[in-house]
């Protein structure tokens, strides 16, 4: 018997024994009972895998491993910091909710068989219960363990196992023999949904109805979608210069129901000689990222649940931490340092459509403290630094497309129509018209937008001063290559000028909502920044500098773009979905502004040309050209774009170093001499 297999079994044994008797105080007992009794839910699961089972059957085990944060259930939950902090007692609410949440992590570990991940937790479980077990036996009933004891055990177990989930997590972004999605696209009968249930995900009837609903379009369609798709990640590399042919693998993302799209798009992009990693978005402390989902995932059993638990982190993140993750980071890219250098970039396909969602600040909620949002901040610059050494932005390159889900309403499949048709639209009409405005742009020092209509923006941008406007351009012509659709020029903005308050009444950033989201500038950095979600503005400052400024004190305005799909503008108006779009789409339907990092990041010296042969020369700011003296203080790794609508757009008016004006859109209509077909989709 392997040493992990013994290990499984005696920690099967035991916590079948917690779950029938607990030898703790009256307080804990119902915790470690119920947290038994979901373990070893998940461990049947486990034990159980490749049986075959019907589709209620798979049904009702899926919503049984995720009834305790599904719906309304969640608020009696454990996972939910509020309620555990209420039974348990603040002193340990909070560290007992995040122990509650890492063994959710289980789930999906076990569905991919990974028997050595669910015997860490359970390993990890009896430990904490054992503690609580001793002192509540050794002093006659009446104690618990110390808070910091606690802490201590789940600060080692973050650090001790911090090596393998790095060397996990690598592997599966680089390595194409990690296949176990893979597997699920390729091998299985996409007709019989339950594929599905294989994964280990939430599966909602949203997400049954998204695989069946692709299962009904003809193959020709399916394949026409996937060319875009792909044709798009080909086109980024050429339009990059960068070199294909040195690749091999590429990371796909995407909800899962649209294995019919992703299978078809595998088949192309083999045909480029690339083969696909496909990793899942993973819940556990080790690999999460606040909210954000970065790979595969399913439906969310509770979004609140996802939010409460982004910053978890925070109970045992210090400077010892930070460089323990950084040094295990470092060794896993160089143990597949070959296979990293022929990764190809991601493949990602965005989704919309879902709930809007506007979160409850809690307080029993971990967050971090002000020391920790720079640990935080240190740690995210310095880990993008190693991944480049690794995986080299100047040689990646990417593509994201996005398709609205079931949940979107009664007439989805009417907007999943018009969203392939928006990713189809006829690129050279908007390469023709944008490069009539980047023309007159080219003559420009600087452009101010003002909003209307209750919208309070009032910015001044300055542009890069060009030496040859013969030879050089200071926007880039984007058509539907590594963003689709079609619909915008943008250029990385001189911050040493720039000016002024932007401001949104509603807007969603990374899955969450903003009200009045209001920023101000003072050249070119976040000076000052608000919304109105909350009553305190201390918690809307809170909220921004988590969520948006990634914990950065500032960050520089990294682009500036005017979005000219009108087609998806209306699109959005005529189903009401103007909230659903994704930032991919929101960006074509406005002038967007990006705080972060320039979208030239770590490829500033890649030459890029026009379809005209004009080099993009505005590729640097001031921040970002640190990277020749002081790299830690050039990039962010962040880039969050906000995008003010045409219906709030007053004016987006150029002027030249003679103050001679050109006004490109006036009341949220193009006005510029040859652009005036953007208005067609308006009448």
């Amino acid at each position: 018997m392997s040493m992990i297999i013994e290990r499984y079994e005696l920690s099967c044994d035991r916590i079948r024994e917690i779950a029938t008797s607990q030898e703790t105080g009256e307080r804990f007992r119902e915790y470690f009972r119920k947290t038994a009794e979901f373990i070893l839910q998940v461990v049947e699961s486990y034990e159980n895998l490749g049986k075959t089972k019907d589709i209620e059957s798979l049904r009702a085990e899926n919503r049984a491993l995720y009834h305790d944060i599904y719906g309304d259930n969640y608020a009696v939950s454990y996972a939910n910091p509020a309620y555990a902090c209420e039974k348990l007692g603040e002193e340990y609410g909070q560290l007992l909710s995040f122990l509650y949440t890492e063994l959710q992590a289980m789930i999906p570990y076990a569905f991919e068989a990974m028997q050595e991940e669910l015997v860490i937790r359970m390993e990890l479980f009896v430990e904490i219960y054992n503690s609580f077990s001793y002192a509540y036996v050794d002093f006659g009933g009446s104690a618990a363990p110390s808070q910091e004891d606690i802490r201590e055990i789940l600060y080692w177990f973050v650090s001790d196992y911090s090596e393998t989930a790095a060397q996990w997590r690598v592997r599966t972004q680089v390595d194409s023999d990690c296949d176990f999605a893979v597997k699920i696209i390729m091998e299985s009968n996409l007709d019989d949904i339950r594929y599905l249930y294989r994964y280990g995900e939430f599966v909602s009837p949203e997400i049954e109805k998204m695989a069946m609903y692709l299962n009904s379009l003809p193959e020709e369609r399916i394949q026409m979608i996937a060319d875009t798709y792909t044709e798009g990640y080909r086109i980024g590399f050429v339009k990059g210069n960068k070199d294909l042919s040195k690749k091999e693998t590429v990371d796909i993302r995407y909800m899962i129901g649209f294995e019919r799209i992703v299978r078809a798009a595998v088949k192309n992009l083999e045909k480029m000689g690339l083969r696909p990693t496909v990793y899942r978005a993973s819940g556990s402390i080790f690999h999460k990222k606040g909210v954000n989902k970065i790979g595969y995932f399913g439906a969310d059993a509770n979004r609140q649940f996802a939010y409460d638990h982004k910053d978890d982190i925070a109970l045992f993140l210090d400077k010892k931490l930070v460089n323990r993750k950084l040094e295990v980071l470092k060794a896993a890219y160089e143990e597949v340092k070959e296979k990293a250098a022929k990764y190809a970039g991601p493949a990602v396909i965005e989704v919309f459509g879902e709930k809007p969602f506007a979160p409850i600040a809690k307080k029993e909620a971990c967050s971090l403290s002000v020391e920790q949002q720079k640990l935080s901040a240190e740690y995210t610059g310095e880990a993008a630094a190693i991944v480049n050494q690794y995986i080299i932005g100047e040689e990646r390159s990417f593509t994201i497309i996005a398709f609205p889900v079931p949940d979107i309403g009664e007439h989805f499949a009417e907007i999943f129509d018009e969203t392939v048709k928006l990713n189809t639209l006829d690129y050279t009409t908007y390469e023709r018209i944008q490069a009539t405005i980047i023309d007159t742009l080219n003559k420009a020092r600087y452009v101010e937008i003002k909003g209307m209509n209750g919208n309070r923006t009032d910015l001044r941008v300055a542009l890069y001063p060009l030496a040859d406007r013969e030879k050089e351009t200071i926007f880039e012509n984007c058509v539907a290559d590594v963003n689709i659709p079609v619909g915008e020029v943008f250029t990385t903005p001189v911050l040493e000028g720039t000016n002024g308050r932007l401001h949104v009444k509603r807007v969603f950033l990374n899955e969450l909502e903003y009200h009045d989201l209001e920023m101000e500038f003072k050249d070119g950095m976040v000076s000052d920044y608000t919304c109105t979600n909350f009553d305190k503005d201390e918690e809307n400052k809170a909220y921004i500098k988590e969520n948006v400024l990634f914990n950065h004190d500032t960050l520089p305005m990294g682009e500036f773009a005017i979005g000219t799909n009108t087609t998806a503008y209306m699109t959005a108006k005529k189903y009401d979905i103007e909230s659903l779009f994704p930032i991919l789409i929101a960006e074509k339907t406005g002038p967007h502004f990006a705080v972060g990092d320039t979208c030239y990041s770590r490829s500033e010296d890649v030459r890029v040309y026009n379809e005209d042969g004009k080099e993009i020369v505005a590729k640097d700011n001031s921040v970002s050209i640190l990277r020749k003296t002081d790299p830690s203080k050039a990039y962010f790794a962040c880039h969050t774009d906000i995008t003010i609508p045409y219906d709030e757009l007053g004016s987006i008016i150029a002027y030249d170093e003679n103050k001679t004006a050109y006004t490109i859109i006036e009341k949220g209509r193009f006005v510029l001499e040859g652009t005036e077909e953007l208005n067609v989709p308006f009448a």
